[in-house]
């Protein structure tokens, strides 16, 4: 077909971005994850319309097409949730929302909490369930010792405390 004939973008409308990827592990979220995601969603959702509402003046679709990706996604991952609450009774062993302090072979003390992979920020000790050191962690008791495996090589990690924040 000569090109002269063919529809060209004239970029007034956004594009479909393909959609993010999900998980295939079940979606679990810890109350705090869960209000993060109720959060996100009406930011989105905000952000959508404003960008909807003045697209005429938008010299680039491009944001409102990233917008629209990004809310199906968080829609998508508030459909999968399965909220986890904290136990009632004080923890017997590490479970999915639990924050754990270790210490190392080194007598280096840590503490991570274990989340959902939405709610994860290892960089401030947030964990995400399906990560080696929450694997390794997971059924732990106080006084246990767990190894984590890391590409460096095996760390010994000994479980020092266990607690849930309230919902």
């Amino acid at each position: 077909m000569n090109k002269a004939f063919t529809k060209e973008e004239d970029g007034s409308s956004p594009q479909r971005l393909p959609d993010l990827p999900i998980s295939s592990h079940p979606n679990h979220v810890t109350p705090r994850g869960l209000r993060l995601l109720q959060e996100r969603k009406a930011a989105l959702d905000a952000e959508v319309t404003r960008l909807r509402e003045n697209r005429d003046y938008l010299p680039d679709p491009y944001p409102l097409s990233v917008a629209e990706r990004d809310l199906r996604y968080v829609e998508a991952r508030l459909a999968s949730a399965i909220l986890v609450e904290p136990p009632q009774t004080p923890p017997e062993h590490v479970s999915f929302g639990a924050t754990v302090e270790v210490e190392d072979e080194d007598g280096r003390k840590a503490k991570y909490t274990i989340v959902g992979e939405d709610e994860a920020a290892p960089d401030q000790g947030l964990i995400t369930h399906i990560s080696p050191l929450a694997r390794a962690l997971l059924e732990a008791k106080v006084g246990d010792i767990v190894e984590w495996p890391k590409p460096t090589g095996i760390v010994e990690l000994e479980v020092l405390s266990i607690s849930f924040d309230a919902a």
